[in-house]
């Protein structure tokens, strides 16, 4: 979407304002019906997810297994994940209003800066414990581990089923589904400690499994956390260079300049950028064919939406942003 503004004072005769939308009602039909599924089977996936980390929980204090705990740390950073893929799904749905111009997108940036920080505390009070239990190792009932463990397999193999179809159309739920994947291999890696524990009595191996598992969860948390901040703090996203943006614009016919420019991410999909570009006329034909070939090259980043200020020598600092001289 492009759109064109000609709220400057300081040029307000010199500048034109263009505005365009496209819609496909097919494109939006199936895209409709393939979120209603997904939205579905990531329900279902929650459930099933936060009814392994119950019994994993459970399952940990009983036998005594700080890897059954920490597996269920890791369904549960999943969990939320597929949580925040639900709600970016049912979000997707409502339109913008006048209190949220925006909608809601950023509800699923809140949830993952939340869900991860609450990630990182406990993974790092879980490395205390294992700490403790390498020193002062007791013993584990196996059996019981093991059980769980295979539990939370079965759950996590039933999850990836569900999500399957829809990871091949939809990188939302691709996303979760390489979740799942990750939390499977996880159980194996349970299951296999408590082999361990049950036919060679290996005890230290139940805290090795724990800052293992607890040190992949750490990394994932850390890196959602560190993104999720950068979002609601309007940073340009990591893989969108603003020089080079200014040196292709500016590589057009008739664009003799491009500044004052702001680009920022609303949600996980949903990028905007607004700059000013200065040409040599104003002439209603040229803006319209030089504003065409600024949507494109947007598109070529992902930038979904571009606010365009056309205008003729107005601006006295023409720095790539406003306050950089």
């Amino acid at each position: 979407m492009i759109d064109g503004n000609t709220n400057n004072k300081c040029c307000e005769s010199e500048q034109t304002q263009n505005h365009s939308h496209s819609h496909s009602h097919d494109h939006s039909h199936a895209h409709s019906h393939l979120e209603d599924i997904s939205g579905k089977r990531l329900f279902w996936v929650i459930v099933l997810n936060l009814a392994i980390t119950t019994s994993e929980v459970v399952g940990g204090v009983i036998s005594g297994s700080l890897s059954l705990i920490s597996d269920a740390l890791h369904n549960l950073s999943d969990a939320a994940a597929v949580v925040i893929s639900y709600i970016a799904i049912q979000l997707g749905k409502k339109s913008s209003s006048l209190k949220h111009t925006f909608g809601l997108k950023r509800a699923e940036i809140l949830a993952a800066l939340l869900n991860s920080a609450v990630l990182v505390g406990v993974s790092i009070y879980l490395f205390y414990e294992a700490i403790k239990k390498f020193y002062h190792p007791e013993p584990i009932a196996g059996g019981v581990m093991l059980i769980i463990a295979i539990i939370g397999l079965c759950g996590n193999i039933l999850s990836i089923f569900l999500l399957e179809s829809g990871s091949r159309e939809n990188l939302n739920i691709r996303s979760a589904y390489l979740h799942m994947l990750s939390d499977a291999i996880s159980s194996v890696a349970v299951i296999l400690g408590a082999l361990g524990i049950i036919y060679f009595k290996i005890y230290w191996i139940d805290p090795m499994l724990t800052i293992l598992i607890g040190v992949y969860v750490l990394k994932e948390s850390f890196g959602i956390l560190k993104n999720s901040v950068h979002i609601l703090m309007e940073g340009v996203p990591i893989n969108i260079s603003l020089d080079e943006i200014k040196e292709k614009i500016e590589s057009i016919e008739d664009v003799l300049n491009v500044h004052h420019i702001h680009l920022w991410q609303i949600g996980e999909k949903e990028v905007h950028i607004e700059m000013h570009v200065d040409l040599k006329d104003m002439m209603l034909s040229k803006t319209e064919k030089i504003r065409k070939e600024i949507e494109q090259l947007m598109q070529m980043y992902g930038i979904n939406h571009v606010t365009v200020q056309f205008e003729t020598d107005c601006c006295e600092n023409k720095n790539i942003l406003c306050n950089r001289s």
